[in-house]
């Protein structure tokens, strides 16, 4: 061991974790440098404050005192349109500038659909079967397009599922992007702790790590050294989505012109939750600050509260669509400011003090990981814009039920007949699948422009597809 190797141990001896070097005389040597590449990963003074945030003597959980959040509502009236035409024009010139980049959280696996590839790659156009990365790609094709400047598209993928995305990627040439434009983040990763606070050993030569959660987005991207590149192409402003919901309107210049006109340093869309027992994030007021509040922390009272309207008091569920200022992002990302991490208690496979490998029968271990939007508390200035979930909203996350492939792909089609019937085309019956291509159309108006008045002359999907 050399002398530096020599340090580390005796960094983690004295942080009392010198257990995760118990069995290193009996490894191998690539075994031994896998080890301790892992452990110099390991931020240790964090660790110390997860101990002690965690495993502290037992206290009374605090009460937040909550109130509703502003929302920008849905426009309904004259000066509420002209509010938005203007956050339209502001957004528009933001994305002709090339001030804008977009982030897709891209790092899980599609297990849950029982398919076994990164989400990204899941068919789920209704026709063609584009994948979720071809459709978000081919959105960032059509508004290079659009406003005469390539967006750059930054994935935050898992160490896991890197390879595979990239390869993905490469195998179908960018998907019109350029290369040089798009750009993989690997997640960071947190190591799981037992009840007493001690690292867990996966195998004798390996720590147990989990990912560190979508809030480990600002230091990824801050380590990448994306931020500075950014910032020197002119990009002020992040658009933010996660990867399994196809009917993101990437980049909206509406909700973007939103954003700029009130200095905003965190934006979010919201939809109007289903019925109070939709399990969704809930934005509110948290504290006096504005934050998301998690199905199961809000009490039922105030999940069942409605206004004088009708509607509920806490229904602006949270959709994981965000802008940011790239100052903000940075803030975070360097540790100027500091993210809470959460707890989740889970069955880690571990090793024992005799070096075998036990599959524990109940939770044993301790996972952390940060969520993205608790940045909200932190932001100087927030937006929260309440969008049609018809026409931005049908994510794939259930193999069946609700938000699964069927439920997103009737979606789809849904808002599709919506903007066949605005163009003037003969509307497909409601039981047929429609698939409009993001190369063709990105909007109602858009299809209106390019086909509006025309006879199909052959298959609609053909028309529609603009592949």
């Amino acid at each position: 061991m050399t002398p530096h190797d020599a340090a580390l141990r005796a960094r983690f001896c004295e942080a009392e974790q010198g257990h995760v070097f118990r069995f290193f005389d009996d490894l191998s040597a690539d075994q031994q440098a896998t080890l301790l590449a892992q452990l110099r990963s390991i931020d240790l003074a964090l660790v110390k404050r997860l101990i002690e945030t965690h495993l502290a003597a037992d206290k009374p959980p605090h009460v937040p005192l909550l109130a509703p959040g502003q929302v920008i509502p849905l426009a309904a009236d004259d000066a509420a349109r002209a509010d938005e035409r203007e956050s339209r024009r502001i957004g528009e010139e933001a994305l002709r500038a090339g001030r804008v980049a977009v982030l897709i959280v891209a790092g899980g696996q599609a297990t849950r659909l029982g398919y076994d590839a990164p989400k990204g790659t899941f068919p789920i156009a209704p026709i063609s079967g584009k994948s979720l990365f071809q459709l978000h790609a081919e959105k960032l094709c059509a508004l290079g397009r659009r406003y005469g400047k390539a967006l750059p598209l930054l994935l935050l993928v898992s160490p896991d599922n890197h390879a595979p995305t990239r390869r993905f990627f490469e195998q179908h040439g960018w998907f019109g992007l350029a290369p040089s434009d798009v750009h993989f983040i690997e997640q960071g990763m947190l190591p799981a702790l037992d009840r007493d606070g001690r690292l867990l050993l996966a195998e004798r030569g390996r720590i147990f790590l989990s990912p560190d959660g979508h809030g480990g987005v600002y230091r990824a991207l801050a380590a990448s050294g994306l931020l500075e590149k950014l910032k020197k192409r002119g990009v002020d402003t992040l658009f933010y989505f996660q990867v399994d919901n196809p009917l993101v309107k990437v980049a909206d210049p509406i909700f973007l012109g939103h954003h700029l006109r009130q200095q905003s340093e965190f934006s979010l869309k919201v939809v109007a939750k289903r019925d109070a027992g939709e399990k969704v994030g809930v934005f509110a007021q948290v504290d006096g600050r504005p934050g998301i509040v998690e199905y199961s922390d809000l009490p039922e009272a105030l999940r069942e509260a409605r206004d004088g309207s009708g509607r509920l008091l806490y229904g602006a569920g949270s959709i994981a669509i965000h802008a940011f200022s790239l100052d903000f992002f940075a803030r975070l990302g360097k540790g100027t400011l500091d993210l809470p991490h959460h707890l989740a208690r889970k069955k880690v496979p571990f090793v024992d003090d005799t070096g075998d490998v036990v599959t524990p029968s109940e939770p044993n271990g301790m996972k952390f990981e940060s969520f993205v939007f608790d940045g909200l508390a932190l932001a100087r200035k927030t937006v929260a814009m309440e969008v049609a979930r018809s026409e931005e909203f049908a994510p794939v996350k259930n193999k069946s039920g609700e938000d699964s492939p069927e439920t997103s792909r009737a979606a789809q089609s849904a808002l599709f007949r919506t903007w066949i019937a605005a163009a003037g085309l003969p509307v497909p019956p409601p039981e047929g699948a429609v698939e409009i291509g993001p190369l063709l159309a990105l909007d109602a108006e858009e299809l209106r422009a390019r086909v509006g008045g025309a006879t199909p002359g052959g298959p609609l999907r053909v028309l529609l597809d603009g592949a």
